[in-house]
Parts: structure tokens; C-alpha cells; sequence
């Protein structure tokens, strides 16, 4: 089942992003951790891990105060 990463900005809508699909969760998430500071720049605020239809998990974006 194909993974996939689905993307929303800062006001919860939905923005265009890239359709990258991945055969496992362990290479979506690789991949994500390598683009998300683009994605980030582009507007991206959040993203979801989606498995076909399901969603896994939703993640933000955002920087967090160190």
C-alpha cells in the first residue's frame, strides 16, 4: 500500500505540494525529514502521513522556540 504525505497551510487549507508516493512509512518519513524546511518555506504549516486513504499521523511544520 502506497504512502504519501498530504499538505496544509496556515490557515488548515489544503496547498500543492509535491506527490512523492513510497512503498514503506520508514522511506515517506526519511524523505519528509530531508524536504520539510523547503516545504516549510513554501507555506507547508503541517503535513499528514497517509497510508492509501488512512491518515497515520498529522505533523507540524512550524519551528518550536528553543
Amino acid at each position: 500500500m502506497p504512502w504519501s504525505w498530504r499538505y496544509e497551510g496556515a490557515n488548515g487549507e489544503s496547498v500543492d505540494g509535491p506527490t512523492e508516493t513510497f512503498s514503506s512509512q520508514a522511506d515517506a518519513e526519511s524523505w519528509i525529514g530531508q524536504t520539510w524546511r523547503q516545504l516549510a518555506s513554501s507555506g507547508v504549516t503541517s503535513v499528514d502521513l497517509v497510508e492509501d486513504d488512512r491518515v497515520e499521523y498529522r505533523m507540524s511544520l512550524a519551528p518550536t522556540a528553543e
